[in-house]
Formats: C-alpha cells, sequence, structure tokens
C-alpha cells in the first residue's frame, strides 16, 4: 500500500462536509463522525434542521462543528459553504456529496421539470460540491466520497431520472479518482440499496406501485437498511478511504453480474405482473403530477 492511499489512522480531528446533512442518511453519516472525533460541517436547505443537529453534535464540546445554509444546485452557495468550513475549520479533510432527491414516478406520467431537477440535484450537485471543494481536499491529501445507488448497477422502472444520475455519479467518481491520484487525494463512491429514510417512505407512501415491485426485486436490489447502518458503513469507507462502499455488502455482487441483474430486475418488473403494473404506475404518476405539479416531494 502507498502513502497516498494508507488509510486515515483514526478520524479524530478530521474535518467532514457533508451535503444533504440535514436529514437521513447525511445526518446519520454527521452523527457517527462527530462519535469518532471527526470536526463536522453540515450543508443543507433546512435551517433549522441543521442548527438541531449541529447543537446536538456540539453537547459541551463548544465550537468543534458547523453548519450552512446551501443549495446544491446554487454553485455560490456551495462555494460559500466550502470557503467556510474551510476558515472555520483551517481545512478540510473530507468531502461527502450526499445531496440528493427521487423523481416519483414514470418518465411518460412525470412532469419534464422534475426529471430535469432529479439530474440537476443527483448528478449535478456532486459536481458542484466537489469541484467547490476539491483544492481544499488536495491540500490536504485527503478523500471524497460520493454517493451514488444500487439503482446505477440494477435500473429499475419508475426510477428512471436517478438511476440515470446515480450512474453518472458513479462514472464522475471513477474518472475522479484517475485524475486525483497524482495528489496523493482519494475518492471513494457508496452505492446504497434503500435505506428507511424520509425519502423511501415517500415513495412508498405516495407511488404503491413502486412498493410493489420493490418487494418482487432480487436481492440485494430489494433489501432496506437502516440509516444508522448504512452511516456506520460510509464512515467506515471514509476512515479506510475504500474506492467503493456497498450498503448492504451484497450490493458488490451487481458490479460484477450488471448485465444480468437488469434483466432479472426487469423480469421483475414485468414478470408476474405481466403489463399491468407499468401502466398503473404511469396512473399514479399523473396523479402525482396533477397533485404537486412539477414539485414533486424531495
Amino acid at each position: 500500500m502507498t502513502a497516498r492511499s494508507a488509510p486515515f489512522p483514526d478520524l479524530v480531528g478530521r474535518r467532514v462536509l457533508i451535503t444533504g446533512a440535514a436529514r437521513g442518511i447525511g445526518a446519520a453519516l454527521a452523527r457517527d463522525l462527530a462519535g469518532r472525533g471527526a470536526r463536522v460541517s453540515l450543508v443543507g436547505l433546512e435551517d433549522e434542521r441543521l442548527a438541531a443537529l449541529c447543537a446536538e453534535l456540539e453537547g459541551s464540546d463548544g465550537d468543534r462543528h458547523a453548519w450552512f445554509s446551501a443549495d446544491v444546485r446554487d454553485l455560490d452557495a456551495v462555494r460559500a459553504a466550502v470557503d467556510g468550513t474551510v476558515e472555520r475549520f483551517g481545512g478540510l479533510d473530507v468531502v461527502v456529496a450526499n445531496a440528493g432527491i427521487v423523481n416519483l414516478g414514470t418518465v411518460a406520467g412525470s412532469p419534464t421539470e422534475d426529471l430535469l431537477r432529479t439530474i440537476d440535484v443527483n448528478l449535478q450537485g456532486v459536481v458542484r460540491t466537489v469541484s467547490a471543494a476539491v483544492q481544499p481536499v488536495i491540500d490536504a491529501r485527503g478523500h471524497v466520497l460520493v454517493v451514488s445507488s444500487a439503482s446505477a448497477l440494477g435500473p429499475t422502472a419508475g426510477m428512471a431520472a436517478y438511476t440515470a444520475s446515480k450512474a453518472g455519479v458513479e462514472a464522475f467518481a471513477d474518472a475522479l479518482s484517475q485524475e486525483l491520484r497524482p495528489t496523493g487525494a482519494t475518492v471513494g463512491c457508496a452505492y446504497l440499496s434503500w435505506v428507511d429514510t424520509d425519502l423511501v417512505r415517500d415513495v412508498d407512501e405516495l407511488l404503491p406501485s413502486m412498493r410493489l415491485l420493490r418487494r418482487r426485486l432480487p436481492w440485494p436490489l430489494r433489501a432496506t437498511t437502516t440509516p444508522a447502518a448504512a452511516a456506520a458503513a460510509l464512515a467506515e469507507g471514509i476512515a479506510a478511504r475504500r474506492r467503493r462502499t456497498m450498503v448492504p455488502r451484497g450490493i458488490a455482487l451487481l458490479r460484477w453480474t450488471r448485465p444480468a441483474m437488469t434483466s432479472r430486475a426487469g423480469e421483475a418488473t414485468m414478470g408476474l405482473l405481466g403489463h399491468r403494473l407499468i401502466p398503473r404506475m404511469d396512473r399514479e404518476s399523473r396523479a402525482l403530477a396533477r397533485r404537486f405539479g412539477a414539485n414533486t416531494p424531495d
């Protein structure tokens, strides 16, 4: 193992910026990393939640942590959050590009604006975050972690824009890893299956056909993980500077069986349900569009 790829001795004092930190996986990861002694910069949209989480992490330790309000679709806001973190912490060791949303519905049944917004947040938001943070991470010979999805390895109906964005995140990480190799900085990509967060619960509640489809997907595409377990896996991946982190670990099989798994996912979609599931999903998607307009829940 070369010096450039050596794991962090520990995470005590490591300076970590996390986007999408107000809730879900981002908040769980912040708690895990803070518990391991890291200094955490929370970046997101929900100021009250960010402030409350920061106060929770501080406890009686003073001002070890920080939070910044930023939309990953706004490059100036992301840059301000990164600059504020570097000024506050004196540098940046790790950036976690975690912020993400999912569009609920099929391409035919969803407003185009929803599909494009998903790609903007999930893929372009990652590019903005990493671009803003890459130089201080290079200066620290640190680590970049981008959050992809099992969906990038096993696409399913009703998640076309989400799948495309997460596949793009994986490709971005692969190319970035090559670019940063001479600098001593490292890059990791995390692939997560269903995590029990507000986002997944929204999918189940608002798109019943997706809940039915999920039950029929082959393992591990149907597996559900707790936020705490997902956060622990991500934190361990950061500490080890892992190139790929799979949650659950069985997702690793998908990288080597991608064509077959994609076919199996498609068969699960149509399978015993015949051609009834997709028209039903289309109808539910159009109902959501009428209810929310081009602004389905994040």
